[in-house]
This record gives C-alpha cells, structure tokens and sequence, in this order.
C-alpha cells in the first residue's frame, strides 16, 4: 500500500533549480534513506512532501488517516515544559480518552436507562483502545526511549528551558519515536547524538514495524538502517534498492557503463561528422551525407553529468606562538549553576585535541570560557602569548538575510570580489550558492560559509565546535585531510570517531570533569 505519492515535483529558488520532474513512492514499512551532496535539495524535499514548502509544479498526495511525525533541523520546543512532560505528551491522545471516559462515568449518575447503556457502549470502546495501546505501559515506555537517548542523565524533571540545543534535538526525537507514528520523517537525526545513543537508534529503527524516511551523512549509520537509498542528484531522484554499500556499487557501475556509452557514441558522432564533412560537396556522395546528417540529428545525445565543485580546504597558519595555548587551574565553567567539578588542563602548542562526551556537559561552554566569550563559574584560565584563534561555531546566525558574499565581506572588507568569490568556491560553493542569501542554503552550505571565513583568518589555533554537522562525505573527508596537514594547535569537539581518530593527538573525555551521575 502506497503511504505517500509524489508525482513530477519541480522546485527551486530564484533561478536557482533544485529538482525537476521528480516522481517517488513510499510504501508501508519500507526505510527510507535519502542521501546526496550538500545543497542537492535533501531537507527541501522534506519540507515539500510534510507541506512546509508548496512545489512550483506537480502534486503530493498521502494515504487517509496516515499519522506522520517529522523532525527536522530546526524543530523548538515550548517553554515551561519537563523533559518527562514533553516525551509524556506524545500519548497525549491517550490521555483525552482516559478524560473522556472520566466525564462518561460523571454522566451516568443522571441519566435514563437507554443513555446508560449507550454510554457504557462508548465506554467500553475506549476503553479497549486504552488497553490495546499500552495505555497502562506509559511510564516505562517514556524511561527507556529516555534512556536510550541519554536523557535520564540529563534528568526527566529538567525544564527543556534549560537544555542544550542538543538535548533539545533528543527530547524532540524521543517524543517522535514514542508517537511511533505510520511514517517517521528525520532529517539528520545523529547529529547532535553521541555514539552509545546513535548504536541505541540504530537497534530501534532497524525493529521500527512503520514505514520512516531519513536525511543523514552518517554513512554507517545509514547503511544499517535502511533497505531502500533514493539518491539526490542534479535535480534528479533515483532509486536503489538495498542500503547505502549497495547503492554505492550500483551507482559506480551505471557511472561507468554511461560513460563506456558515452565514448561509443562520441566515435560515431566523429565518424559521422567526418563522413558528411567530405561528402556533402559531391553530387555523387551527397544523398548519403544527407542520410547520415538525418541520422546524426535524430541521435538522442548521451550528456555526462557534470562534476560537482568539490571543496578544497587549507588553514592559514599565522605566527608562531607560545609554548602554553591555555592552561586552567580549578576551571569551573557554567552559567547560573557549576556545569564542572574544577577541570585543569594544560593545551601546548601542536596538540590536536578532540573534546569528547555527552551533549549537555559543557563542550561549547567550555570553549566559549577559554576563548573569554564566557566567563568562568570560579578558577583561572592563564592564555599563552601570540594566540591567534580560527573558530568555527556549531551553528550559525539564524535568519540570516545576507548573501554568501555580504556575509564573508563583513570579516574581510580589505578583500576585493574576486578574492571573495575565490574564497567561497574553494569551500566547494557554486556561483549560485554564492549570490544566494544564506538563509537559503542548506545546512551544509553554511557550514561551508562558515568554514570559508575561518580557513582565510591567520591563525595558529584552531577551535571547531561539531564543524562535520551538515557536512556530507566529501566535504568531511576533505576537512580531515586539510586538519590532519595542519601544522598549529586544534580544540575540536565532534561525535563521530571515525573523524576525529586520525587527527586527534589526544582526547579529553569531558564525562570525567561533569558534575552528573551516569
């Protein structure tokens, strides 16, 4: 049974195209992994088929009566709510039945014989419902989606007010997954995960029973999670049946098999050309020219896809600096409570350190504090000499109404157009990425906006908080490779191993420094 129906979708910004003709269909229970480079129009198309966004041309249709619960990069939360009301809320329609049969029983104290019997009917139904639904199984259910998300640590009576945006991001992912609805819609949901929480949802949606359709650059993630990948790619969505190696084995043989065609093709054209060239003159030949011409301009031409810019990153490296970058003695960082027991810690020129632990445990206040954007809870911080900073924050301006261009001309004024355009398609932005406004562009692309103003700063530190957020795999593979080269000091804070294990000469755990019980 089809659950969701897309038929010839075309959509863009501007002149700025971001799918054409695109037809897709998802049936009940399949897992669902969409993928594609930044800007391919991935969260776009998300927004258009859960209608955020209404398509240029073409329809979205969804089977009746489908429940569909979808989380993207940019869900809130409502204030004045504990993390246990929020993931409580999801049986939200569970607890209006229960209230229902409540003022049921307060109705029949007065009413007629025939209204009572109607009214236990009505009863009963719901209560059956109630019964069938785990109704009585709430709490337990609402304690081990919080555990597997690390939410317990946290603690269910904290006022999501108070929370990280990461922790956000998990008490909004718990509330969906305990909704468990017929489809599930997740655009890039490990991001802000730490590894025991992304191998947890790996288990879960590998057993979920509905359909769920993803976002992710997460590549081992993916790969274990879904049976089908519709790949994004010029404005195009393809098919592949299988998870992502499957796709990628697939996709790399039609590759070459288009481009064996294409030179096959290429040697006819050549021959045909050549013989209409020295026929077409003669009388006694021209009748055959004209047939080849004939054939040549019926000829539907093979077009090899164009490459897509890919980035190319290299930090500036400024002047040499001290021994000491930062060292802190009794450090305790926070904002109106101690997030820290005292941390002290010593970063010496040349360590390449990877911030890691839970979210919520300080890692972007604890690089704020050394940077002095923050200041400390109590403790010292003592800053080396002939520090020069690179950082790169986990996210940028929201709203932002600048273009690409506007946006890095406001850090570096003395730089003429060129050099900015040159600065933002080495990231691996196109021109049209560039002239758009950043709001825009997708997750990934900003990051590469960001990225871009970091990489023409001297700097003999860099701080990176979460920079593979977003980014898809070639960006990631090339942004290990320029940090790996990199000749300065680094302080990155990332979730995912597989980054940071090559570049990392040491790791600080940041679960050892908290003040929660795990």
């Amino acid at each position: 049974m089809s659950i969701l129906t897309v038929k010839n979708v075309s959509h863009g910004f501007g002149d700025r195209a971001i799918f054409e003709d695109v037809s897709f269909r998802l049936l009940k229970g399949e897992h669902v992994g969409i993928i594609g480079a930044n800007g391919e129009g991935k969260s776009t198309f998300m927004n258009i088929v859960t209608g955020k966004l209404m398509p240029d041309e073409g329809t979205v249709e969804w089977a009746n009566r489908v429940r569909v619960g979808y989380l993207d990069q940019h869900s809130s939360l409502q204030k004045g709510a504990t993390i246990r009301d929020v993931l409580k809320s999801a049986f939200q329609y569970l607890f209006d039945m229960e209230q229902e049969i409540f003022s049921i029983g307060d109705k029949m104290g007065s009413c007629t014989e025939e209204e009572l019997y109607k009214l236990m009917d009505e009863m009963g139904t719901l209560q059956d419902i109630l019964d069938n639904s785990g109704f009585y199984n709430i709490d337990p259910k609402v304690e081990e989606v919080a555990r597997g998300l690390g939410l317990r640590d946290v603690g269910l009576d904290k006022m999501v007010d108070e929370l990280s945006g990461g922790q956000r991001s998990k008490v909004l992912l718990g509330k969906l997954l305990l909704e468990s609805p017929d489809i599930l819609l997740l655009d890039e949901p490990t991001n802000y995960l730490d590894e025991e929480h992304i191998d947890w949802l790996k288990v879960y949606l590998k057993s979920y029973e509905n359909a769920f359709m993803l976002i992710s650059h997460d590549i081992p993630f993916i790969n274990e999670v879904v049976n089908l990948i519709y790949h994004m790619e010029n404005r195009a969505l393809t098919r592949y049946v299988g998870n992502y190696d499957a796709f990628q084995e697939v996709y790399e043989a039609r590759k070459k098999q288009v481009e064996a065609a294409y030179e096959r093709q290429q040697q006819e054209i050549g021959k045909l050309e050549d013989f209409i060239a020295r026929n077409k003159a003669r009388v006694a030949t021209s009748n055959m020219a004209k047939s080849r011409q004939k054939k040549l301009d019926k000829m539907d031409k093979i077009e090899l896809m164009k490459d897509k810019p890919k980035p190319s990153f290299d930090f500036k490296i400024g002047k040499t600096s001290g021994k000491l970058i930062f060292k802190t003695d009794h450090l305790v960082i926070g904002y109106d409570e101690p997030l820290t027991k005292p941390v002290n810690v010593y970063l010496e020129k040349g360590m390449k350190v990877a911030l890691t632990g839970a979210n919520g445990l300080g890692k972007s206040t604890l690089l704020k504090s050394l940077m002095g954007l923050l200041p400390p809870f109590s403790g010292e911080i003592e800053t080396g000499e002939n520090i020069e900073i690179g950082y790169f924050e986990q996210e940028g301006q929201k709203d932002n109404y600048n273009t690409c261009i506007e946006e890095f001309w406001a850090s570096y004024p003395s730089y003429n157009q060129y050099e900015v355009r040159s600065a933002l398609a080495k990231c691996g932005l196109t021109t049209k990425h560039i002239e758009s406004k950043v709001m825009v562009l997708s997750g990934g692309e900003q990051a590469k906006v960001r990225l871009a103003k970091v990489m023409n700063r001297d700097a003999n530190v860099l701080i990176l908080d979460e920079p593979t957020n977003h980014l898809d795999q070639d960006a990631k593979d090339e942004l290990k490779r320029a940090l790996q080269e990199y000749k300065g000091t680094i302080l990155l804070v990332s979730h995912e191993r597989e980054f940071y294990e090559e570049i990392a000469t040491h790791i600080w755990n940041c679960e050892e420094w908290t003040r929660k019980i795990f």
